[in-house]
């Protein structure tokens, strides 16, 4: 396996730029069109479009869309004691954490008279999407149920794609119960997505529609958020990535542990590894292939591995540089007093700092949410988190005496817009005897 090693201060500008930026997007064009045929056969039939798309897909003859109270329960009977044990540690650091999320009230009076208040309120009703392609995941269940119960939406749903004996995933059922949704449905992919966004029989819309999902799923997403008729989305997203920084004092083991952790995700994964110790990029390279001989989906992290990065930066400064240009979802940082590079990092989905920080403990238990921005969108955006549960709106009241005072400044103001029913709002008032 060829893992290319490249000199940063060796690299022009435009080299620079085009090394870091992602590999072509898995989704095309045949891509977006399946999509959309998905989404206007769901739009027109409803739930037959489902269900036939279910057998087509996940080889799932299914016509009962809903998870029963009988499926619950023999799915937490499928479960270990341990395993239901780590999903509830993994539910109570997630609820410490996004609890501490709800945002204060503002009330400020601007100038006498003139009070002016910032409040928010849940959207009234939210989908979410579980994806259980290559492997399911029932921490993503956990991910996006917390924040949704902590916000209070009063409409919760979930979805997620059954298995081919027409049963979902159980440890994603008892994750998303245990985590407070009652609603969940046997659907996955594209017609999930669209299910959601304009409701069939069985399935209610939703104002908006949040988690990760494979090629078809984030284009589906793409297209029902471009629609005033569709839903709203959490997120742009791509394939997850890493990027760790690491000099002298980082352990190539730890390194290529890290690396592999995001590589197994899938074949889009891309892992990058930036260095100020040259002699470590051997040391990493030669971890990963002994590593990979231990994994089970070792051929997926290989494949992955063909589009991974090994930068050599002549310093600390340059190398936290290439981090904030690359903006990765997952940022991780093995170097010396670690916490002393943070004020630097200002583009990054999440950041783990230090030697016993692996990125596993954010997809799973940290308490930190782990859907993120991918593909260079964590320049703009953030992580999911509370708010994103919750919309803002602003209040005024005024006195009379509030009017009065800001009375000159409307009418002027509206005479510069050419907008008479504006001033003559204020003017009106004013003419009226106290």
């Amino acid at each position: 396996m060829s893992l290319p090693i490249y000199q940063w201060t060796k690299l022009s500008e435009k080299e620079r730029t085009a090394l870091l930026r992602r590999p072509a997007a898995s989704q095309d064009k045949s891509i977006r069109i399946g999509a959309e045929e998905i989404i206007d056969a769901v739009r027109a039939r409803g739930d037959a479009a489902l269900i036939e798309l279910t057998l087509r897909y996940d080889g799932a003859s299914e016509t009962h869309l809903r998870v029963t109270e009988a499926e619950l329960a023999s799915a937490s009977e499928q479960l270990t004691d341990g395993q239901i044990a780590a999903i509830d540690l993994a539910i109570a650091n997630v609820r410490t954490f996004h609890e501490r999320q709800r945002p204060l009230p503002v009330s400020v009076e601007t100038m006498p008279g003139v009070l002016c208040e910032r409040v928010s309120r849940a959207i009234d009703s939210v989908g979410l999407y579980v994806p259980a392609g290559t492997a399911p995941l029932p921490s993503a269940a956990i991910m996006l149920a917390v924040p949704a119960m902590i916000a209070l939406c009063p409409k919760v749903i979930l979805c997620t794609p059954p298995r081919p004996d027409g049963s979902a995933d159980p440890a994603v059922l008892v994750a998303a119960s245990r985590a407070g949704v009652t609603e969940i449905y046997k659907v996955g992919g594209a017609q999930a997505i669209a299910a959601m966004a304009y409701g069939t029989e069985t399935i209610p819309k939703v104002l908006k529609i949040f988690g990760p999902g494979n090629p078809w799923v984030t284009s589906a997403k793409a297209i029902v958020s471009s629609d005033p008729c569709g839903a709203a989305i959490d997120m742009p997203a791509g394939p997850s990535e890493v990027l760790v920084i690491g000099d002298s004092s980082a352990s190539p083991e730890f390194v290529a542990a890290d690396l592999l952790s995001q590589a197994e995700h899938g074949i889009d994964s891309q892992v990058v590894f930036v260095t100020t110790d040259s002699a470590l990029v051997d040391s990493v390279r030669a971890e990963i292939s002994e590593q990979l001989k231990t994994l089970s989906r070792a051929k997926i992290a290989t494949v992955a591995l063909e589009n991974s990065l090994f930068i050599v930066s002549p310093d600390l400064a340059t190398a936290i540089d290439i981090a904030n240009r690359y903006a990765p979802e997952h940022l991780i940082l093995q170097i010396d007093n670690p916490r002393a590079a943070l004020p630097g990092i200002r583009n990054a989905g999440s950041v783990f700092v230090g030697r016993w920080t692996p990125e596993s403990v954010g997809d799973y238990c940290s308490g930190t949410n782990h859907v993120l921005p991918t593909y260079g969108y964590a320049a703009t955006y953030s992580g999911l988190g509370v708010d994103q549960f919750l919309r803002q709106m602003t209040i005024q009241e005024l006195s009379r005496e509030g009017l009065e005072n800001l009375a000159a400044a409307v009418i002027s103001l509206a005479g510069l817009e050419g907008l008479d029913a504006h001033a003559a709002a204020v003017s009106r008032r004013l003419a009226e005897r106290p």
